[in-house]
């Protein structure tokens, strides 16, 4: 029989009772995520070692604003460059998988977990997860919403405000509540710096 941190860390959606979870796991996290959000801007360093504790896995090029909060942290990988901005949280009560050059806007929630359906059930603490996935180059907008099982496609880009509840193909931009496919990203959209 698994153990509740073999099936947290399992890429399989599952249910529990909320209190099955790995209380002393989250202590660790909330005092971490504590300290990272007490760091100076100019600590670099301290902020690198703090994630490098938190995360399952954290790329050296994973730069993250405070504040930033998590439930286990051990959930959490990033694959490359990586840059989250103000105010972000991942409920990570699954794995979710950060690829290369993925920017996420302030305000954005990304959430494994989530409660029961049926009322008496969520009365007796019973929720579920499901892992994320946010693929290679993408660009998640301002206060968005990714929730549980889905896998957002590389070079993808998801509108601000956006809630995000199926998977996102590869090389689109993606709006709305709930998201959908607006259109492809082409070559129109290349954007040309100006020369000074």
């Amino acid at each position: 029989m698994k153990t509740m941190l073999e099936i947290m860390t399992s890429q399989e959606g599952y249910c529990n009772r909320h209190t099955d979870n790995p209380s002393q796991l989250q202590k660790k996290a909330k005092t971490l995520c504590w300290e990272y959000n007490q760091t100076s801007p100019d600590d670099a360093e301290r902020r690198a070692e703090i994630l490098k504790e938190l995360f399952g896995d954290c790329h050296p090029l994973t730069f993250i604003e405070p504040s930033f909060h998590c439930d286990y942290g051990f959930n959490i990988h990033t694959h490359g460059l990586t840059v989250i901005n103000y105010n972000c949280v991942i409920l990570d009560t699954s794995p979710v998988n950060i690829g290369a050059n993925v920017f996420i806007a302030p305000g954005t929630v990304i959430a494994c977990s989530g409660h029961a359906i049926l009322s008496e059930q969520r009365a007796e603490g019973i929720g579920s997860s499901a892992p994320i996935t946010i693929g290679n180059d993408v660009w998640i907008g301002a206060n968005c919403t990714i929730t549980a099982g889905v896998t957002i496609g590389d070079g993808s880009i998801i509108g601000a405000g956006s809630v995000v509840t199926k998977d996102i193909p590869s090389g689109v931009i993606a709006v709305g509540n709930p998201c959908k496919v607006m259109r492809n990203v082409t070559e129109n959209d290349r954007c040309e710096p100006l020369s000074f």
